[in-house]
């Protein structure tokens, strides 16, 4: 059987790089798309082998480094301007930069787009990068580009990761304190290797809810870090209440990406973050990842157990 090109836009990123990991490990004929400026050298040792030239905020450049002369079968969206990662990068890149990668897949005609996006994203109108990644889905559909887009909840491993050095001091560092959906970024990734070559076309154009098997909060990890490294575990905040009370709102005024988390926060804490359809997600990938079982492979590829 012939392998899928595949195209990675992000494939730098700290999911990217899991995602091409995945890719490699399905067998898929991998491409990684970069800046100029990338460091391509992690992506050259796990195996990746071709590489083109493309930033998402110059459309020329996407449509020479997505040209129908590549013959892709799919492309894989998982890059993040919001986390300002790389210089250039911001919330435009999740918006124009978006638009842009779209429209070179679809002049393209690449017959499958799989995209990053964000649980319940389509509710989230306060937070403008989770909402962004709403508005995405339908410009595809507005296009006419084939997708899947995947839905992940919050990151058990954020970047940078703030749980690993503490964790090991036995404190567990939280940044919620409401209920919410969770997924560990190798989980996502292997999900999202999966919808790239092994999901059928009848699940093309759909929003797939991802994560664990039931939402968590601090209580509910900290009982899982416990048992998984069999001792006791502090729960403490990154930021103090009154910091993310007062504080936040009052540089929010002056910063927009210090107002995009402060309305994440209060709109996460609401209880709405939660996926409403974790039976699909069982039927397409099978048996949804466990709490403790989660947290312990999250402890195994860090060492801690």
């Amino acid at each position: 059987m012939k392998s899928k090109k595949v195209i990675v836009a992000g494939a730098t990123g700290m999911l990217g790089s899991q995602i091409v990991k995945e890719l490699l490990a399905q067998g898929a004929d991998v491409t990684a798309m970069v800046r100029a400026s990338s460091n391509r050298a992690m992506l050259t040792r796990m195996g990746v082998k071709n590489f083109v030239i493309g930033d998402m905020m110059d459309a020329p450049s996407l449509k020479q480094a997505i040209s129908p002369a590549h013959q892709f079968d799919v492309i894989v969206a998982s890059a993040a301007g919001y986390t300002r990662r790389a210089k250039g990068d911001g919330p435009v890149t999740d918006t124009v930069g978006y638009q842009n990668l779209v429209d070179a897949s679809k002049a393209a005609g690449i017959p499958r787009f799989v995209l990053i996006s964000i649980l319940e994203s389509d509710k989230a109108r306060s937070v403008p990068h989770f909402y962004n990644k709403y508005r995405i889905e339908q410009y595809l559909k507005e296009k006419g580009q084939p997708y899947i887009a995947l839905r992940p909840g919050a990151f058990l491993d954020q970047t940078p990761d703030f749980i690993l050095p503490k964790i090991t001091k036995g404190i567990l560092p939280t940044f919620l304190t409401g209920t919410y959906g969770i997924i560990y970024t190798p989980q996502l990734a292997k999900y999202t290797a999966l919808a790239a070559v092994n999901l059928p076309d009848s699940v093309l154009n759909t929003s797939i809810d991802v994560g664990w098997d039931r939402p968590v909060n601090e209580k509910i990890l900290q009982a899982a870090f416990e048992r998984v490294l069999n001792k006791k575990i502090a729960v403490k905040p990154v930021m103090p209440p009154f910091v993310v009370n007062y504080v936040l709102p009052v540089i929010g005024r002056f910063s927009k990406k210090v107002k995009d988390m402060y309305e994440m926060i209060r709109w996460i804490d609401t209880g709405v973050y939660i996926s409403k359809n974790t039976q699909r997600q069982k039927e397409l990938f099978g048996a949804l990842p466990g709490v403790e079982e989660s947290v312990a492979q999250y402890c195994r590829n860090n060492g801690l157990i």
